[in-house]
């Protein structure tokens, strides 16, 4: 059996996950001390007994759910189940940096300043209330990429998550996306939702971020994975480290492309995909896609259990 793993991105974060971890488990909670050495302030506090809507912030979530799947990794490696024991690793969006945390490419403290550098180069890449998202419901990504080019009129307007067969995510300007949301229906959709963001992620308004995180990257020591990390914008396995670093440039205004990475490692052999860290979104969307695959959430200490049982 062929087991991949893979991380949550922005949205699954909660107030309290990762808590019973660290309790449970000594090398789970050093990931939460180490990340808050790595970024000066105690964001476990915040991430455990803070306010909703300051850990919803992209600069405290982003650092904060790859805390919380790196505290599982650890968990699980504390019972006997390494990360090695995978044919690949993956994750959606910032989900990405928590698998190549995970497969020894980057070091916790690294990941986390430049998940930090990462929200906070996404966050003010665009006015606040310039940009937006949505989620269509129902079309094929064929139908969503055209719906997106004709709500454009001169804005951007793109395709940012192809989620799974029939969930795909736009972003742009605020009017192009407002435009699709009206559109939608009419197009055949189920439904298109405006979705709870602070920023147009994943689109060429994002360039400044992505300008910035070169140059963090660009500093960083990236080591060949353990185990291959599928990337989002490519949907295939790569492990040489340069080539690891040019994805996560391109990853911050390109496309999340995640049905077609669970349908290439499905094609690869993978038939049971474990999803480490907070939530249970990317359980669901690989339901979705490989519908023959095994699928299991692992967020807590009794998830860890029935896992390793």
């Amino acid at each position: 059996m062929s087991r991949a793993f893979v991380f949550p991105g922005q949205g699954a974060q909660t107030i309290g996950m990762g808590r019973d971890l660290a309790e449970a488990y000594p090398a789970a909670k050093a990931v939460f001390d180490e990340v808050d050495e790595a970024l000066g302030e105690r964001l476990s506090a915040l991430i455990w007994d803070g306010e909703a809507d300051r850990l919803t912030l992209t600069e405290n979530a982003q650092p904060a759910l790859m805390a919380t799947s790196m505290a599982t990794v650890r968990a699980l490696g504390a019972e006997g189940v390494a990360i090695t024991d995978a044919s690949f690793v993956a994750g959606h969006s910032l989900g990405e940096y928590s698998a190549l945390c995970a497969a020894g490419a980057l070091g916790v403290a690294d990941t986390a300043r430049l998940l930090r550098l990462r929200g906070r180069a996404m966050q003010s890449a665009v006015p606040v209330g310039d940009g937006a998202m949505a989620a269509v419901l129902g079309l094929d990504i064929d139908a969503v990429e055209a719906l997106a080019a004709d709500a454009a009129e001169g804005d951007v307007c793109e395709v940012a998550n192809e989620n799974d067969p029939a969930q795909t995510v736009v972003s742009g300007s605020k009017a192009a996306i407002d435009r699709v949301i009206a559109m939608a229906k009419e197009r055949g959709a189920k439904r298109a939702l405006p979705l709870p963001v602070s920023a147009p992620f994943h689109c060429a308004l994002m360039q400044p971020a992505a300008d910035a995180m070169a140059d963090a990257l660009g500093q960083v020591e990236i080591s060949t994975p353990n185990v291959p990390v599928v990337a989002n914008v490519v949907a295939e396995a790569v492990s040489d480290p340069e080539r690891i670093r040019e994805l996560l440039v391109e990853q911050v205004a390109g496309r999340v492309r995640w049905r077609s990475s669970v349908e290439w490692m499905a094609a690869n052999g993978v038939t049971q995909f474990w999803e480490v860290g907070a939530g249970k979104a990317l359980t669901g969307m690989i339901r979705r896609i490989a519908k023959d695959a095994e699928t299991r959430a692992i967020g807590t200490s009794a998830d860890v259990a029935d896992a390793v049982a």
